[in-house]
């Protein structure tokens, strides 16, 4: 009965509603009147679902998995969504939270999750693209953030995020969490690195609002999904990872308008749906140490100095970040007094609840407190379009929609537009085509991949080579007539500094390449150093075709290298 009414009062509001006359008093938005009146129909624990996103278990709506029955005392995942109601789903593809596996699968499972929830479900993932990619071919892959801050290309950007939202759409995802906004301001950022577009408050700006404009498409788009700006208040000047630990960021305010504050900026301004916040503390803008997601001063920065007021959702729940200073039961709580709208993944999904129904009869929150975040989740499933029609896709239409030629095409170019040649000291680039290409050094698939792509062979050994491999490498040298040599956190990995020299030693033509964080090429005087910023297939691809000259390089360091050898933002070397 309730899903009845949410379409019949959509389309009441978004369809049917007549246009006032000149003079008459203007009536409240359609999204404000549709939220009006579903939220009348809700009742208290039926609001507080809408606030809690949770992971499910399996890949298929009515197959049992072990995991819901350990989690949430259930056996499938539609079993999850009927017993908590809850407002989303977030899809995983890991070892412990696998939902991914084809389209039409993708498709199915959103489908019969749809079907046993009341109200219609966010569905989000994490299609960061790059090194943060839950959903693999043949959804269309691009190359990820650093990457497109390498090609310099808003429009790139938007069209990028274009195709990925209109592929997720089509497989049922209507949230991805995405774009991540963070400046990358520290070199020794663990858990950010590539996934930021750039260093420079900017650039990171200017693609921030290309991809949430791309993401999110008009109102009411069947082919746009809510995007996610993410992590504020940022988690670019973190060394530690705050799935494992609770970062300290020591900016102050000011500090932080003038590195941080600007991307997320521009991503209200070009209208974002949600933004993510950060398990971190920055105790000079919160003496308390409470993290950003529980810190009432660091959120109205969002809210009163950036004036946004759409949806706050939290970083996942079960980080170690956010549970260090308070039970796992009173997060919920307390996040919601700070001003989150929407809480991901608790590790104790009915315990949260339960919490958050008890503070609001216990006058902890008040329910005016739980229908303004539930207003602004609702407000956002009715401007992408959830609500209006039954939500549910097609899963042939899925399995045959996706990684298009055209959509391809422009995946390969934004992967060109990013190889950034960083030093051609000895002319070996570009080279002519090799007979007998060696690749070594970090990364089986990246480096048996790119082999493939030269005719060549390879020798992969690792992020810490022995001896043994060194010594096996110099031997496979001999015969080559261009060595690869692949490397990843060269800084803190000497046995890989180790390989690369050895093998410079040889005399072979030798290029190196930083296969994730550029700032590998401060950390050995190889004359050749080339950055990819990412080794996923369409970046090994546009690397080959780089080293070979079909392609000419025309990408830019996103970011200052600082090292024993320094190279500045925008260096990048062409011919």
């Amino acid at each position: 009965m309730l899903r009845q009414f949410v379409v019949a009062a959509a389309a009441a509001v978004f369809v049917v509603a007549p246009r006032p006359a000149v003079g008459d008093e203007q009536p409240p938005p359609p999204p404000i009147r549709a939220v009006t009146a579903l939220l009348g129909q809700l009742t208290l624990e039926q609001k507080v679902g809408q606030l809690f996103v949770t992971y499910v278990d399996g890949q298929l709506p009515d197959q049992a998995d072990p995991g819901n029955r350990r989690d949430f005392g259930v056996d499938t995942p539609a079993e999850v969504v009927a017993k908590y109601q809850p407002g989303g789903v977030v899809y995983f593809d890991n070892s412990t939270h696998d939902n991914i596996d084809t389209p039409a699968q993708i498709a199915t499972l959103s489908n019969g999750l749809q079907k046993a929830s009341r109200v219609p479900l966010t569905i989000a993932t994490d299609q960061e693209m790059g090194l943060v990619t839950r959903i693999g071919p043949p959804a269309t892959q691009f190359p990820g953030n650093m990457a497109l801050g390498a090609g310099r290309g808003a429009e790139a950007a938007e069209k990028a995020a274009a195709i990925t939202a209109r592929e997720l759409r089509a497989m049922g995802v209507n949230q991805d969490y995405a774009p991540v906004a963070d400046v990358n301001s520290n070199p020794a950022n663990p858990v950010i690195g590539v996934r930021s577009y750039s260093g420079d408050p900017a650039l990171t700006s200017v693609l921030t609002a290309a991809q949430v404009r791309g993401y999110q498409q008009r109102p009411l788009s069947r082919y746009g999904v809510s995007a996610t700006a993410k992590h504020f208040p940022g988690h670019g000047d973190t060394a530690e990872d705050s799935h494992t630990s609770l970062p300290t960021v020591d900016r102050t305010v000011e500090e932080w308008r003038r590195l941080d504050a600007a991307p997320f900026r521009a991503a209200v301004e070009a209208g974002v749906d949600s933004i993510m916040t950060a398990h971190i503390r920055m105790p000079k803008i919160d003496p308390s140490g409470e993290p950003a997601t529980l810190s009432k001063p660091v959120l109205d920065l969002l809210r009163r100095e950036l004036g946004y007021d759409g949806v706050i959702v939290t970083d996942a729940l079960g980080m170690a970040g956010v549970r260090q200073l308070h039970p796992d039961a009173e997060v919920p709580v307390l996040a919601l007094k700070a001003g989150v709208d929407q809480l991901l993944m608790p590790p104790n999904l009915g315990q949260a609840i339960e919490s958050v129904v008890a503070a609001v009869r216990a006058g902890v929150l008040t329910e005016q407190r739980i229908d303004q975040s539930v207003a602004r989740v609702l407000r956002m499933k009715f401007l992408r379009g959830v609500f209006l029609g039954p939500p549910f896709v097609d899963p042939q239409r899925a399995a045959t929609s996706l990684g298009q030629p055209a959509d391809l095409a422009v995946a390969t170019g934004v992967a060109d537009r990013s190889i950034t040649v960083v030093r051609n000291d000895a002319k070996v680039l570009p080279a002519a085509k090799p007979t007998a290409a060696l690749v070594t050094g970090w990364g089986e698939t990246a480096g048996r991949t790119l082999a493939g792509l030269l005719g060549g062979t390879a020798l992969p050994t690792g992020s810490a080579p022995t001896d043994g491999q060194i010594a096996a490498a110099e031997q496979a040298a001999a015969g080559a007539d261009l060595v690869v040599v692949l490397t990843n956190g060269l800084a803190d990995r000497p046995r890989q500094q180790a390989l690369l020299t050895r093998l410079l030693a040889t005399g072979k033509p030798v290029v190196a390449v930083a296969a994730q964080n550029p700032y590998d090429v401060a950390h050995t005087d190889a004359p050749t150093w080339v950055a990819t910023y990412g080794s996923g297939a369409v970046s090994l691809a546009a690397l080959a075709r780089v080293i070979t000259g079909e392609v000419k390089p025309t990408g830019k360091l996103p970011v200052a290298v600082p090292g024993p050898t320094p190279y500045p933002f925008g260096h990048g070397l062409e011919w």
